[in-house]
């Protein structure tokens, strides 16, 4: 199976693939520059690392939460 390549502008697919890659994580303690590091570990993650803002990471952060939220209530 060939996972799709993941850019900065898929904020909700790259919230599900940080979702299922750490399924535990607190993410009230987790920083942007954490969700950045772990973007760039994502196996197929294809984008130029430069190009992130804190506004993208933030995107990413809000769909991660909401995600869990729903999967919580």
């Amino acid at each position: 199976m060939t996972l799709e390549p993941l850019t900065w502008e898929a904020t909700f697919a790259l919230a599900e693939a940080l979702r299922r890659a750490h399924p535990d994580v607190d993410l009230q303690a987790v920083s942007l520059g954490q969700i950045q590091a772990w973007i760039l570990a994502l196996p197929n993650f294809d984008d130029d690392p430069a190009l992130v803002n804190d506004d993208i990471l933030m995107d990413v952060y809000r769909e991660w939460l909401e995600m869990t939220l729903e999967e919580q209530g």
